[in-house]
Formats: structure tokens, C-alpha cells, sequence
């Protein structure tokens, strides 16, 4: 049977996270002491009280559909969520509750986004970005950045991209893989440009909460009505809860894009899981003291990552501001990002995302999502092969 792949899908590169991390769980399955620090996904625990939650609402039978756009009281928590903790004012009815962060980008872009429009995408960027705009249709705009901006975009280069075709312009902050953080002023001037432009900006953030060294992040929606009105803010509850395999994204529209994304999502998956929506109204409404302690913990791990990874030959990298990510610059040894991963998974058993993927390969993505202890061991190693390749 010759088997027709449609031309959206032929055209996808696979996820080479997911891809790494695959890996690294295969060869520790077979025995061997694999260090992964390729996923992007919280060590701990979902807190207690969002279990419980869940499993209440389970053993209550609220296993049924619910409205494809989330039920009633999660859309009003995250309404409430907005104006308490960003000074933004949305109605349920602008809330689209979705199966993951991932999904909420996608529906936004599918329900923005045809035939040749143009969607701008800083570099290095979350790898999704441009194969969402690709199942769209329309075409990716890369704009170069590097660690001497730490990785942040800057107006004239926001500016210089835009064309009349230009429909959207993704913002991240802070951001995957980078951690890099743009202040309130950065985000502001590249909101102006996108207002003066009437560009809608996708303005994903879900690493709001994880942010260091007093970083402070303002949601481009909150300058002035006009800014609200350009903007579609993804977030979700993945990063902040440790609520990854939950499935439980959601965004805020103005009113006529959040009924077209409702529109796209009852005819694609439908609703999110009922009970875990329940977990999701706990997550919001309940107690927040997990978060303090989380990031003390990553902070911890961030600084000793850093301060490693720059005593390294060869190596440079700036430090995060927020998420949980380094991005280390590799280029001085001599290798590009694809065979550094291979390599140093091969000999050292060490899994690392390379850059390429994210758009950038002079460089690879280490999540200190993991302890403490395997971080100093798997730098350790990654220490002892640098110094095979830079003498």
C-alpha cells in the first residue's frame, strides 16, 4: 500500500525533546545511570490539595463531557486569577480553558493564522512555535537573537520584520529555552510597535511565576485598551503546579477570538478532562505556599548550574532570569548542538536538548528541573567531556 502523507504533516520536524528524553528513559530502563536534563517539567509534586481534588470529584462521578471551552467555575477562577494577580479584566466568555498550554498555542494560531500570513518568532524559541504556524498554513518568521542580548528581541529587529502579511508575533517571557526575561519597559515598546502595526500578539506565558534575582514581568495586555485588545495571553498550570501530564492550558481573547478558538476546539478535541478541571479550580483558588519553596529550590540549582557551566573550557552562558532553563553557548568546541547531544549522551551518559531545535545551535537546553544532586553530577561529567574537546 503506498500510504499519502499530507504535505502539513510531511513537513514537521519531530520533537527532539521529547525525542531526548525517550532516550534517556530507555537507556535508564536497561540499567544504565543515565542523567536527564532535557525535560521541561517540574521534580516535584503536584501539591496535595489539587490531588485530592481531582479525586473527589472523581469518586463523585464527574467523569461526563463538560462545555468544550471548560466549565463555568475554572473559567471564572482564571478570570479571577487575571484581575487579581495581572490588573486585567476578562469575562469568562474570554477564557478558553484547553487539553495543555501546547493546545492553547496551537488553537490560537489556528484560529488567527492562513495561507500566507506571516507569524514572527524570536530565536532561539520554544521548538512548537513554527511547526504550529506551519499546520496553519502560514509561514514562520525567525528573528536572530543571541546571548548578548540574552536572547531578547529588540524593537528595530521587531520592526524590521514586519510586513503587510505579518499577522502575529509570539513573546515569551519568561522564556523556553532561554530563561531569559524581558522588563516591563522592553515588553511595552515591542507591545507599541505591534499596536502602531495592528499585529495581534501571542503573548505566552506560562513561566510567570518562576522568575529570580527580582525580575519583574508585565503582560503586554496591561499598558492600555489598546494593547488588551491586540494581545491573546497562553498560559496554563503545567509549570507553576507540576500539573504536566494534567492536560489543563488556557488563554484570554477578546471576545471575537475567543469564539472563533471555542469554535475550533469543540470540533477538534472538545472539552479538557472534567476532573482534572476540578483540580485546576483548587490549583487557582487554593493556598500558593508550594510556590516560595519551589523557587527556592531552583534558585539553588540555577546559581550552582551557572557558576559551573561558565568554569567549564570553552563554555559561556548567561543566567537565567526566569523558567527553569540554562542555555549554554557550545560554539568554542567546536562542535554544533546535534553531535555535543549525541556525544555527550553517548560517552557520558548525559541528555541535553541541542540548540538547533529551539533555532539556535551554537548552543543546548539544560533544565534544572531535577536535583540538585543529579545536577552536580551530571555537570560533572559534562565538565570531563568539554575538556576532551577544548584544550
Amino acid at each position: 500500500m503506498n500510504y499519502k502523507i499530507s504535505h502539513r504533516a510531511a513537513s514537521l520536524a519531530p520533537s527532539l525533546t521529547l525525542a531526548i528524553d525517550s532516550k534517556a528513559k530507555a537507556m535508564k530502563a536497561a540499567g544504565e545511570d543515565v542523567v536527564g536534563f532535557g525535560a521541561g517539567e517540574p521534580d516535584f509534586d503536584t501539591p496535595q490539595h489539587i490531588k485530592d481534588a481531582a479525586a473527589k470529584a472523581l469518586a463523585a462521578g464527574f467523569t461526563k463531557y463538560t462545555p468544550s471551552s471548560g466549565i463555568p467555575e475554572l473559567r471564572e477562577a482564571i478570570a479571577a486569577k487575571f484581575q487579581r494577580e495581572n490588573g486585567l479584566t476578562y469575562k469568562p466568555s474570554q477564557i478558553i480553558v484547553s487539553c495543555g498550554g501546547k493546545h492553547s498555542c496551537y488553537n490560537v494560531i489556528l484560529a488567527t493564522c492562513e495561507a500566507g500570513d506571516e507569524v514572527i518568532i524570536p530565536a532561539p524559541y520554544w521548538l512548537s512555535y513554527p511547526e504550529m504556524v506551519k499546520l496553519a498554513g502560514a509561514k514562520p518568521v525567525i528573528i536572530r537573537t543571541t546571548d548578548k542580548t540574552e536572547f531578547k528581541v529588540t524593537p528595530a529587529q521587531l520592526r524590521a520584520a514586519i510586513t503587510p502579511n505579518t499577522r502575529l508575533f509570539v513573546l515569551n517571557s519568561p522564556s523556553n529555552p532561554t530563561g531569559s526575561v524581558y522588563t516591563p519597559e522592553e515588553t511595552k515598546a515591542l507591545g507599541d510597535i505591534c499596536v502602531e502595526k495592528n499585529v495581534l500578539i501571542m503573548s505566552d506565558e506560562i513561566y510567570e511565576h518562576l522568575l529570580y534575582d527580582g525580575a519583574k514581568v508585565k503582560s503586554v495586555a496591561s499598558f492600555s485598551p489598546a494593547h488588551y485588545d491586540h494581545t491573546i495571553i497562553v498560559h496554563g498550570l503545567a509549570k507553576a503546579y507540576s500539573m504536566t501530564g494534567w492536560r489543563l492550558g488556557f488563554l484570554a481573547a477578546p471576545e471575537p477570538i475567543a469564539k472563533a478558538i471555542d469554535a475550533v476546539q469543540s470540533h477538534s478535541t472538545s472539552n479538557p478532562t472534567s476532573f482534572a478541571q476540578k483540580g485546576g479550580v483548587a490549583a487557582l483558588n487554593g493556598p500558593q505556599d508550594h510556590l516560595p519553596v519551589w523557587l527556592a529550590e531552583y534558585d539553588k540549582r540555577r546559581r550552582y548550574a551557572h557558576a559551573k557551566l561558565n568554569a567549564m573550557p570553552g563554555i559561556t552562558c548567561v543566567n537565567a532570569k526566569g523558567a527553569f532553563y540554562l542555555f549554554p553557548n557550545i560554539s568554542k568546541t567546536g562542535l554544533k548542538s546535534a553531535e555535543f547531544c549525541a556525544k555527550l549522551l553517548e560517552q557520558e551518559k548525559v541528555a541535553a536538548v541541542p540548540g538547533i531545535a529551539f533555532g539556535a545551535d551554537d548552543y543546548i537546553r539544560l533544565s534544572y528541573a531535577t536535583s540538585l544532586a543529579n545536577i552536580e553530577k551530571g555537570l560533572d561529567r559534562m565538565d570531563r567531556f568539554v575538556r576532551t574537546l577544548v584544550k
